[in-house]
Order: C-alpha cells, then sequence, then structure tokens
C-alpha cells in the first residue's frame, strides 16, 4: 500500500500532546511511520512537501522531515496533469 503523508501528518508528533485528538494523531502518525521502516507500507513523497517543509521555522523539525524523502519509494514532481487538476479542483 502506498501512502502519502502531508507536511501537517510529518509536524504532529512534534505539537503538544495535551488534547486527546492530537495524541491519537500522533499516535496514529508513528504506527503508520514504523510500517513504513518496516517494508509493510510505502511512502510517497511530493514537491509540495519540499516546499512546505522549507518553510518550516524549526531547523531541526525541517531536516527530521526531509530525511523521510530518501525513505520513498516514489517522488512526485510537478507537472502539466497536476497543474491542470488542481484547477479544476479550485
Amino acid at each position: 500500500m502506498k501512502v502519502y503523508l502531508d507536511n501537517c501528518c510529518f509536524n504532529r508528533p512534534f505539537d503538544e500532546q495535551i488534547q486527546i485528538r492530537i495524541s491519537l494523531e500522533t499516535q496514529a502518525k508513528l504506527y503508520v511511520q514504523e510500517e513504513i521502516k518496516k517494508g509493510n507500507i510505502q511512502l510517497v513523497w511530493s514537491y509540495i512537501l519540499d516546499y512546505e517543509n522549507f518553510f518550516n521555522p524549526f531547523e531541526e523539525r525541517r531536516r527530521v522531515i526531509q530525511r523521510w524523502k530518501n525513505i520513498a519509494i516514489e517522488d512526485v514532481n510537478e507537472n502539466e496533469k497536476i497543474i491542470e487538476r488542481s484547477k479544476e479542483i479550485k
């Protein structure tokens, strides 16, 4: 199974875990992360993650998130089909 985790997913474990919803989302993300490391789930990366992560104000978090790109089995780059689809959705 392939999964795409957006920037919010990658940042969730860094959030304060006081609220149960945030804690549960973090646990779910960490579970998926372990399954990716085991090879049971395949991670897909995209140029949008690179873009969003570039603006992360926390350098340590930015570096940790960027390392996941090396684990991804696919890196989706901008192309005309994606641009057209985004215009349709917008």
